[in-house]
């Protein structure tokens, strides 16, 4: 029988003492979490607003029996996480730690580690097939990684249950190459012990090694959904277009090229290449085509949608693409109303919600930005940097990948690797000697934003020049 009685934690360091009077505070309604770092502030706003997960709990739920993941993901993520993990048990028992495999829902699957450590982890229920999402426990290693992209701790204070704060975890999510969704979370754990230095480094390693492999697994399906294309492009005078899951452009005719605004007829295998159509109904029926296929191959699906072009809706037909029984996207012919009918886009995805914010952080708040008072947002490393009207502020969203997932229905725009600019932002256009394209924003600086030649045709074709 499980234990469930609450820990009694050591005596709080200095540290541990402001981490925890914050964590009071925040407990009783007070936003004000002085020197918290932000991820962890965020993580405890959603614990105790979105989640509403009682910060008294004092072990983490049994797990759902049955989940919905992607059986490649499955085979290829768990298998090598698998290896990796077992390189590591023999540091991470030298400090009394354990280490944790996970699925994307948080599902704890596996641990290995210090034996003592792994009974009084079963105290509070951390042991395969009970659940450490953040909607189960709230702020955690396991859980509070599968929404960031870099390797994160949890120190003690920091956990949103007051019965975990003798824990330090490390976690590192592991990710669809193609979708950006989480697919796994590795994490390291400790009881009244310190995290080695080392630790964030032995994660990103795991992750990275991981994620090589699916890499590799999407380009071979890059190359599928090209010949797919190809022979539909043979059969047909329609636009063509060939997308992968999540809906981002791998290849498209001349046509179809016009119609998303993307390149045509450039083929873009590797995941990293792939363009966006700025179109969120079309990506939202991609995705839905997406979940579908994944359970019934021989599915296909018509919907109507609006492009860049056209004032009157245009049908289309999404057929999957397979390559080994696993699904890597599809071929979306334009002007052909064939399939099972797809639900009707949600309004949202038609036009940008006015409500929607940017999130900034500013020492230790939290600024909520009305989506006109951003200009721009850069990558720098590992942190996005915003460009506003208030100032320059680190931008509270883990990527610049994902702030452009975002914000594509919303006016902005990917021009290079390292930008994302607010188009009603731009106030000129400038063409250099080699033909680069250089945006000139409307602030007081006249700011100047390089434009990728990859990305040149999107950037003309947005701002209709």
């Amino acid at each position: 029988m499980l234990c469930t009685q609450r820990m009694k934690p050591m005596p709080r360091t200095l540290t541990g003492n402001a981490a925890y009077s914050a964590w009071e505070r925040f407990v009783k309604g007070d936003n004000d979490v002085g020197d918290v770092r932000p991820e962890v502030a965020m993580s405890w706003q959603r614990s105790r607003d979105h989640f509403r997960v009682d910060p008294f709990l004092s072990e983490a739920p049994v797990a759902v029996e049955e989940v919905d993941h992607h059986p490649l993901e499955n085979d290829v993520v768990f298998a090598e996480l698998g290896f990796r993990t077992a390189s590591l048990v023999h540091e991470v028992t030298k400090f009394g730690g354990i280490a944790i495999i996970a699925d994307a829902d948080g599902r704890v699957l596996a641990q290995w580690g210090d034996k003592a450590t792994l009974a009084i982890a079963a105290d509070a229920n951390l042991a395969p097939w009970f659940n450490w999402s953040e909607r189960a426990v709230g702020t955690n290693g396991i859980g509070t990684a599968l929404g960031t992209r870099n390797p994160l701790i949890i120190k003690r204070e920091e956990h949103w249950c007051e019965a975990f704060h003798d824990w330090t975890c490390a976690g590192v999510a592991v990710r669809d190459v193609v979708t950006k969704t989480p697919i796994a979370s590795l994490n390291i754990s400790c009881w009244r012990n310190e995290m080695p230095a080392a630790a964030s480094g032995w994660l990103a390693n795991a992750a990275a090694h991981t994620q090589s492999r699916l890499r590799v697994y999407a380009r071979d399906g890059g190359s599928e959904l090209v010949g797919a294309f190809n022979h539909a492009r043979g059969r047909s005078a329609q636009p063509v277009v060939a997308v992968d899951a999540s809906g981002k452009v791998v290849i498209a005719n001349d046509t179809a090229s016009v119609l998303l605004g993307v390149p045509n007829n450039v083929p873009a295998v590797d995941p990293a290449l792939r363009w966006n159509p700025k179109l969120p109904a079309f990506i939202s029926a991609v995705q839905y085509a997406s979940k579908r296929a994944a359970h019934d191959p021989d599915w296909v699906g018509t919907s109507q949608i609006f492009t860049h072009l056209t004032d009157e809706p245009s049908p289309i037909r999404i057929r999957p693409v397979f390559r080994q029984g696993n699904l890597v996207g599809h071929v979306v012919t334009f002007g052909v109303s064939e399939g099972a009918q797809l639900p009707t886009p949600d309004a949202k995805l038609v036009s940008s919600d006015p409500a929607h914010r940017v999130v900034g952080v500013r020492e230790n708040r939290m600024v909520l930005l009305r989506l006109p008072e951003v200009m721009l947002a850069e990558s720098d490393g590992n942190d996005v940097w915003l460009s506003t009207d208030q100032g320059r502020m680190r931008a509270a969203s883990p990527g610049l990948d994902k702030l452009d997932n975002e914000l594509s229905d919303a006016g902005f725009l990917r021009v290079h690797r390292q930008y994302v600019v607010n188009l009603s932002r731009v106030r000129e256009i400038e063409r250099r000697d080699k033909g680069e394209l250089v945006l000139v924003m409307d602030d007081s600086e006249n700011t100047m934003v390089p434009v990728s030649r990859r990305n040149a045709h999107a950037v003309r074709a947005a701002l209709g020049v």
